[in-house]
């Protein structure tokens, strides 16, 4: 059953989809614009070009002949990843899913107008005065976003006018790839987030890990935490908005759905990643009988998946580097965050440079179901305030 896997995007996520990997001898070509990323350091095999280079793209998966390729990020040319399928190699989830989910214009057309998910209002703009009538028509607050970026760049939230012109440089500046074109949403007074992790299968039924909830800063991740309290109907809704948006991307994986939660309007679809996501890191602290880079790995080689059983009660934060660094880092705290509690464990992604706000690293921690989960995300942060990135020219 070895397969030669290429992964595309070789970040903390992808290590530990490589690690996952290379426990069922499968053979992985970690690939990235870079030298030396993380999981380029657990691979078979590295290759460092840039991705949204359609011809390198194509050149790589020529050379190397995968029997599966498997995205890890966004900033990836995905159009040509339709003839890679054509030609008989497996896309992960698929091409259709990869494409869609790139592109907030495609997902939230496809959510809201094909399948009547319920989403927040919103408009396209090309233009500055299209965003500027757009503003006007759904109000303030609204959100700003690219249509195609990742971890919150170009991101924002306009509470006036006056901050439009703004927004639109910023969303410009932060879209990936040649679009420039933004999306404009009302502003969901939510009371809590979620990722629902959600696996679909080759041969067996869809799958919903625990809900997580997690606090975001500038439109990326700082902690989750497994599981926050939601009503049971709000978790049944989402289910069936996951299940009915990832049927119609096609395609087996674990996929990311995220939600906003309302007391008094119910659930929001807001977006979804067609691999594991970030605030799923969680699950590396044993929450469920399979963390969720295991749960990608048997989807993607159709092995069988019976049940996701949720077997303790799990927080996450974050390290981030406070300064830049040219070359790879030390790590000063470590012994410090460790001593407080036995079923504390961190992670260091080994990324051999940073910057500012630049995610190194991971603490996760459990306790057993039915503890006390405000006391848990405490002590997990206080252990992740402990570690301190020291830059190459202070080491």
């Amino acid at each position: 059953m070895a397969k030669k896997i290429m992964l595309l995007g070789s970040g903390e996520l992808g290590k530990e989809f490589v690690i996952a990997a290379q426990r069922l001898g499968q053979y992985v070509v970690a690939c990235d614009k870079y030298a030396g990323a993380p999981a380029m350091q657990v691979a078979d095999e590295a290759e460092v070009f840039d991705m949204l280079d359609g011809d390198a793209l194509t050149a790589a998966v020529e050379r190397h002949r995968p029997d599966i390729v498997v995205p890890e990020i966004e900033a990836i040319r995905t159009e040509r990843l339709y003839d890679i399928e054509k030609a008989g190699v497996q896309v992960v989830p698929s091409a259709r899913a990869v494409n869609f989910t790139m592109n907030r214009k495609a997902i939230r057309d496809l959510a809201a107008k094909e399948l009547g998910l319920k989403t927040a209002r919103y408009f396209y703009a090309k233009t500055f005065d299209e965003l500027q009538r757009a503003a006007d028509e759904i109000g303030y607050p609204c959100v700003v976003k690219p249509l195609m970026s990742s971890s919150g760049k170009g991101q924002s939230v306009v509470k006036g006018p006056e901050e439009l012109e703004h927004a639109w440089k910023y969303g410009c500046e932060g879209s990936r790839g040649d679009i420039r074109e933004l999306i404009i949403e009302e502003f969901i007074r939510f009371d809590s987030e979620i990722t629902l992790l959600t696996v679909t299968q080759k041969n067996g039924p869809t799958l919903f890990c625990p809900p997580i909830g997690h606090v975001q800063k500038g439109g990326d991740y700082r902690e989750s935490f497994q599981s926050p309290e939601i009503a049971p109907e709000h978790l049944a809704e989402a289910q069936r908005m996951a299940a009915a948006v990832t049927e119609a991307l096609t395609g087996a994986g674990l996929w990311g759905v995220e939600f906003f939660l309302s007391r008094e309007k119910g659930v929001y679809f807001s977006e979804l990643s067609p691999r594991p996501h970030d605030t799923g890191m969680v699950t590396l602290a044993g929450t469920q009988n399979l963390n969720e880079f295991e749960l990608h790995l048997r989807a993607v080689l159709g092995l069988p998946i019976p049940a996701v059983t949720y077997e303790r009660m799990g927080a996450s934060a974050v390290i981030l580097a406070d300064a830049p660094s040219a070359a790879a880092p030390r790590y000063e705290g470590i012994e410090e965050a460790l001593a407080d509690n036995p079923a504390t464990d961190i992670r260091i992604f080994g990324k051999p440079s940073a910057r500012v706000n630049r995610r190194m690293g991971v603490v996760v921690g459990y306790e057993p179901l039915g503890s006390d989960l405000d006391a848990l995300r405490d002590r997990v942060k206080a252990a992740a305030a402990k570690v301190r990135v020291i830059p190459s020219d202070e080491a």
